[in-house]
């Protein structure tokens, strides 16, 4: 999410600053070339696609800093945060998808840049794959699995992240409810609140809010994102030019970038979105097929839906929008996604095949099911069953809505995953979503959507 901050650098910009104000920020700029020698790459799409990623770097940030926002530990030297941000040909929208870091992903041959060994082609976490081949490893396994040609690359640490948003005078987040993280140190009543630098990082950092983990934590990126838009496009910074001078600079003191992402670009691109705003900016993630693959040697990845993932990147490389798909749903509002809830399936009474109806009916709907039902042990209930470990308790009532009439059953230490004990009272699964904006056949939304009102 540290992306965040480069991305405002190009909000900012289209205030039209003088060109003498930009260039003076290019020698700011570290520069990287991930895209030396690269070979068969995909085909160049209409509009522009930039690989922003957020590193764990922190050699620049105080020990008091470090204690008050929890930010010890060695940092892991790889991509914390992944995003392609797609800029349109016109210049009037912004597509931003996030892809997980934790990725299931395959590497081309390259070098590592630690050990100097030469590798085949591997399987690996896609963060990973910037601790082995830097930037330009990076950009060749992200173009290999989007097929999306990269134009240019930003990278962006915790430094520059609390600097810019302070810089900003903070950014205001709303929550509708309580949110506590006991890694991150981020805790948050139910409300609006204003964030200062170290805050808002720990707010895009933080993944035990909730079950929903990694996927969680990413539409929090992207909520802070719009709202980071939002506070740049409506608190004057666009029209003082000294404010845009101090912002950029505690930007780019922190962010490496390609060499042909400079002062022009910058111009261009300002010039072309003085208008944006955040409703021309729409968010999402990568669809998610399974969320626990495993891997040897590797552990558990998340294996993308490749069918909705090609479609996904097929509307970036058509420079179309998004979020255009808005259908209305009959569905039941639920705090949980149920593509964010494991179940398995047990049928519970004599009648042959209904574990497999069960699963295939939340399947369906979206739940993330094993696809292996299999028989209880006894098979006289008369009721449905939703049994769940009492730490997954909203997941667990989020399943209960898809089964009208079930019983609520806690087990302590079952896990993650929910067990469906399909009696003879099974009626049919109702169909349930989200109770967020995100909606759309990726979970999409827009800016203005996720802001504070």
């Amino acid at each position: 999410m540290r992306m965040v901050t480069t991305l405002s650098v190009v909000v900012l910009a289209s205030a039209g600053i003088g060109h003498a104000v930009v260039t003076s920020l290019d020698a700011d700029i570290a520069r990287v070339d991930p895209f030396k020698d690269m070979k068969n790459r995909p085909e160049a799409g209409n509009g522009m696609n930039v690989l922003l990623v957020g590193t764990d770097g922190r050699d620049k940030i105080t020990e008091a800093e470090r204690q008050k926002y929890r930010l010890g530990g060695a940092p892991c030297h790889c991509t914390d945060t992944i995003m392609i941000v797609h800029i349109s040909e016109d210049r009037e929208r912004a597509s931003v998808v996030s892809l997980p870091r934790d990725s299931y992903a395959e590497t081309p041959a390259h070098t590592d840049q630690t050990t100097g060994k030469r590798h085949g082609p591997h399987p690996v976490k896609l963060n990973a794959a910037y601790a082995e081949g830097g930037p330009q490893l990076t950009v060749r396994t992200v173009e290999n699995m989007t097929h999306v040609k990269i134009d240019h690359y930003l990278e962006v640490d915790f430094t520059s992240f609390m600097k810019t948003v302070d810089v900003l005078g903070g950014v205001e987040i709303c929550t509708a409810e309580p949110m506590k993280d006991a890694y991150t140190g981020l805790d948050l009543p139910a409300g609006s609140h204003q964030l200062n630098g170290g805050e808002a990082l720990q707010y895009v950092r933080s993944r035990h809010v909730d079950s929903a983990s990694d996927l969680g934590r990413m539409q929090r990126q992207q909520r802070f994102l719009a709202a980071l838009i939002e506070r740049a496009t409506s608190s004057g910074v666009l029209l003082n030019p000294m404010k845009f001078r101090d912002v950029t600079h505690a930007v780019l003191g922190s962010v490496r970038a390609d060499k042909g992402f400079g002062t022009d670009e910058l111009l261009d691109l300002g010039r072309a979105m003085r208008n944006f705003s955040p409703s021309s900016s729409e968010f999402t993630t990568v669809p998610i097929g399974q969320m626990a693959f495993m891997v040897k040697g590797i552990g558990e990845t998340l294996k993308w839906d490749e069918p909705k993932a090609q479609k996904l990147f097929r509307a970036l490389r058509d420079d179309q929008p998004l979020a255009r798909h808005k259908k209305k749903s009959k569905a039941l509002r639920v705090d949980v996604a149920p593509q964010q809830i494991r179940v398995q399936v047990e049928n519970a009474t004599p009648t042959e095949g209904l574990g497999g109806r069960v699963d295939a009916s939340l399947a369906a709907t979206g739940f993330l099911t094993t696809r292996l039902p299999t028989d209880a042990a006894d098979r006289t209930a008369r009721r449905t069953v939703v049994a769940y470990d009492p730490r997954w308790d909203r997941s667990a009532k989020s399943l209960a809505t898809a089964l009208p009439g079930c019983e609520l059953r806690a087990v302590k230490d079952q896990g993650p995953t929910l067990k469906v004990i399909a009696g003879a009272d099974y009626k049919g699964v109702r169909r349930v979503k989200a109770a967020d904006p995100y909606q759309g056949e990726f979970g999409v939304v827009t800016g203005d959507q996720v802001v504070c009102p």
